[in-house]
């Protein structure tokens, strides 16, 4: 594993946005990210199916990201541009169709996600203010909530990253809550460790293994969000250096708190209490310390998903703004404002996509399991691109993946995108419907570059193809 010394070629000039993320903002990014709503809501559903070993499937997805991490780490200080996965696939494989599928279920993935967040935003809002209930009163919080966060995007990247950083504090303090409140309660006598290691979920006859296993796939929702910081590359300062140790340590900040957290819940509330409804970890707070204000919680939790928000939009603007920067989407989209270096014409796009789900298709069911099949099959995609670039040399230092971990990466993500890990059939459905979409739009994208004289894929891509 190599680490990097300092880069050169990464300076302000070498790209059109601001650099402006150093160290600590990348790593605020990223755990925020990570953190997001999932912990909040799956630890119930994943109790209902491995009951007190918890923690485990939080462990194994824990383990798998870490393991696809190292693989995007090796990419991003090796090509520190926007774009992503979508990047990395165009450049070890140079088909436009491909690239452009790829680029198309990562950004549906964010803005899917973005807008379910805005819409639980608007119905944690209405319900704590009192106004702006039912559907239609959701729909306009939601809309108008979105309109913020494209307002603070198109802003600057620095204002925006500054607000991740309040939400992001705001989510850790919620559950460091937990984690201390699951300490004193336990030392006070109350709860059962034990629990921890007592699996009573699933069917009998299956065993561990496989409950373990759909735990698994319903935790790595979870873990998702680290793949989004390296979308903001051109937007970090000196990537190729910063990255590896950052996104490391984000990621065992995070699955610490995982692991804690689902410790302290099972503990204190046992697995068939803890899987039934769609706050878990208040019952949590109620067993330990049943004085503390719930309401808390109700502005934690509205950070929380404001905070996801905030980030898939930042994520999706940029993916579209590198695709268009390396001709796989129309230049248009990488237009960028002369002062703010924000790519205005991606976040103006984005959001309009977003606003179009939120006022047209409402909440989408099964949505965290259907993001994470995207994403894994995507990850598996980005496993086997660190091998066929492997041979492509680059004029400064980066990081290496250890041995072995790529093979490994792919071949585990493949896996959990299965039918045997025991995944709803429903999110296959939409997870196919989403990709019929994207089919239709490549056709329409390629003939519209074509009848405005740019090559899908440009001149690289071109010669790969010959």
């Amino acid at each position: 594993m190599s680490d990097t010394g300092s880069d050169p070629s990464q300076k302000d000039g070498d790209t059109k946005l601001k650099r402006v993320m150093g160290p600590g903002l990348l790593l605020l990014f990223i755990v925020g990210d990570v953190l997001g709503t999932g912990i909040y809501a799956l630890t119930g559903k994943v109790a209902g199916e491995v009951g007190g070993v918890v923690w485990l499937p939080f462990l194994v997805a824990f383990v798998l990201a870490t393991i696809t991490a190292c693989s995007y780490l090796e990419l991003v200080t090796k090509y520190p541009r926007a774009a992503g996965a979508a990047l990395y696939t165009h450049k070890a494989f140079g088909l436009h169709f491909l690239t452009f599928l790829v680029a198309f279920a990562v950004m549906s993935s964010g803005i899917t996600s973005a807008s379910t967040a805005s819409r639980a935003f608007a119905e944690n809002f209405a319900q704590t203010a009192g106004f702006g209930e039912g559907a239609f009163g959701v729909t306009v919080i939601s809309l108008a909530f979105m309109a913020l966060i494209a307002a603070v995007n198109l802003r600057g990247v620095g204002e925006s990253v500054k607000m991740n950083v309040v939400f992001t504090c705001i989510e850790l303090t919620g559950l460091i809550i937990i984690i201390l409140i699951g300490a004193w309660a336990l030392a006070g006598g109350q709860g059962d460790f034990g629990r921890a290691f007592d699996f009573s979920g699933g069917e009998a006859d299956k065993g561990l293994f496989w409950p373990v296993i759909a735990a698994t796939t319903l935790a790595f929702f979870a873990m998702v969000g680290f793949e989004d910081s390296v979308n903001m590359a051109e937007e970090s300062k000196n990537p190729s250096r910063i990255f590896p140790k950052v996104l490391l340590t984000g990621l065992l900040i995070t699955g610490v708190i995982y692991l804690l957290v689902s410790v302290t819940a099972i503990a204190l509330v046992d697995a068939d209490d803890l899987s039934e409804g769609a706050t878990p970890l208040l019952k949590v707070v109620e067993a330990g310390a049943p004085w503390f204000p719930l309401g808390v919680f109700g502005v934690i939790t509205m950070c929380a998903v404001a905070n996801s928000a905030l980030i898939n939009m930042l994520m999706a603007s940029r993916l579209l703004y590198g695709m268009a920067e390396e001709k796989v989407l129309p230049s248009v989209l990488g237009h960028v404002l002369p002062n703010r270096q924000t790519p205005w014409v991606a976040i103006l796009f984005t959001t309009a996509l977003a606003a179009g789900l939120i006022t047209f298709v409402g909440a989408v069911p099964d949505l965290g399991g259907t993001t994470a099949l995207l994403l894994l099959a995507v990850f598996a995609v980005v496993n086997v691109a660190v091998l066929v670039l492997r041979s492509d040399k680059v004029d400064h230092d980066h990081f290496t993946a250890p041995l072995g971990l790529p093979y490994l990466g792919a071949v585990s993500c493949a896996f959990f995108v299965g039918p045997w890990t025991g995944r709803d059939p429903v999110q296959y459905l939409i997870a196919g419907i989403l990709l019929a979409i994207g089919v239709v739009l490549w056709g329409a994208t390629v003939a519209y570059m074509r009848s405005n004289d740019e090559t899908p894929g440009g001149d690289d891509m071109s010669k790969l193809a010959q």
